[in-house]
């Protein structure tokens, strides 16, 4: 029943945007379209910023909603659907980071150009058409019928290592994979003046403390396993926890394990002594500040079996992953770190790590917005 309505559905969309791919003239302006968030991302403000620079008065649209639960929120979201396909229509580039519909469901113009800037810096885990039918993945006969990431003709990624992973999440051929670092990895590299000064002044009991900072993925079993490493650091006097939750956790915040002030994840991981995650792709962003990171994977075997992994952390990461909290912090309090695993780690899977990634990327928009076609 499920399969029959996405069917009806794409020919509902196909109805909808055959005027509008007649009517509409292509215009050179970029149309940046999300499900991911509400906001611009920072990737997509670099990334907008750069264009400015480089090319002054550029047009430049965003269109991001995610969709909201309920009937209402998804008829509302049909409304935004609509929309995204007049842009599509009238638009010669588009720049997309997560899976959209109006991407994959249709068949556009020629000479619209479609990037597909991933959300994550990387992949640690099984993802996209990699993980259709396994238990956290989705459903796979759903997923063809929606045409689950179609319609690209680049997709961004952060090193050649990467690109078997995205070539099978994304269903793609080699020649479509671009290995371009995202925008967001200047911002990491690049020091915040002043932002040690302002954390210490509304955290003033962390002065003399070194600051762990934890960054678990969105799981299941979250709660229970940020549980274990609050134990193992409860009592210690030089260390202090910080946990900060995936954004799409709904695990309340602990109060001792939280921080005064608005700070985003990259500014704590400049601020931070000693990284943490499990199978995030924040491992990729955290390991261009050269700190010690950790993995701590006490369901490492079942996620295995459950979701899959690209990384192999086992081997590619061996003194640095860890199944018990406690002998996690044992080793971090030996500071006998393993710099050279890192750079390694660091080197294979994000291949730019100086601060002109959005300039690079800003470049090569603007080559595509310069290309022309018989639609335009």
């Amino acid at each position: 029943m499920k399969i029959l309505f996405v069917y009806l559905f794409q020919a509902l969309l196909q109805l909808i945007y055959l005027p509008l791919k007649a009517f509409c003239k292509v215009q050179d302006q970029v149309v940046y379209l999300s499900r991911q968030s509400n906001e611009k991302s920072l990737d997509m403000q670099l990334l907008e910023q750069a264009i400015e620079e480089k090319a002054p008065g550029t047009r430049q649209v965003f269109r991001l909603q995610m969709m909201e639960d309920g009937f209402a929120g998804k008829l509302r979201y049909f409304g935004h659907l609509v929309g995204d396909m007049k842009a599509l229509a009238s638009s010669k580039v588009v720049i997309v980071d997560t899976y959209s519909i109006a991407v994959s469901c249709l068949r556009h113009k020629d000479g619209v150009q479609v990037v597909q800037m991933w959300h994550a810096l990387g992949a640690v885990k099984k993802f996209g058409l990699q993980s259709l039918g396994t238990k956290e993945g989705r459903d796979a006969r759903l997923s063809h019928a929606m045409h689950m990431h179609r319609g690209y003709d680049y997709v961004l990624c952060p090193s050649a290592a990467t690109a078997r992973f995205y070539m099978e999440a994304f269903g793609c051929p080699a020649e479509k994979i671009k290995i371009c670092s995202l925008p967001r990895v200047d911002d990491i590299v690049t020091p915040k003046e002043g932002l040690a000064q302002r954390f210490y002044a509304e955290n003033p009991g962390l002065s003399d403390r070194r600051l762990v900072l934890y960054l678990p993925t969105f799981r299941d079993r979250e709660a229970y396993v940020a549980q274990e490493l609050k134990l193992a650091f409860a009592e210690q006097e030089t260390y202090r926890l910080v946990v900060r939750t995936h954004p799409l956790s709904k695990v309340k915040p602990d109060p001792e394990f939280s921080i005064h002030g608005n700070y985003s994840t990259y500014e704590l991981m400049q601020l931070a002594d000693a990284i943490v995650t499990d199978y995030s792709a924040c491992a990729f962003e955290a390991s261009l500040l050269m700190k010690p990171l950790y993995f701590f994977v006490p369901d490492y075997d079942l996620y295995m079996r459950d979701r899959g992994l690209n990384v192999d952390l086992r081997q590619e990461m061996p003194a640095a992953t860890f199944t018990d909290a406690d002998a996690l912090a044992d080793s971090l309090r030996a500071a006998a770190y393993d710099y050279d695993a890192l750079y390694a780690f660091q080197s294979k899977y994000v291949e730019n790590t100086k601060n002109n990634n959005a300039a690079i990327l800003a470049n090569f928009v603007l080559t595509l917005l310069q290309k022309k076609d018989s639609d335009s």
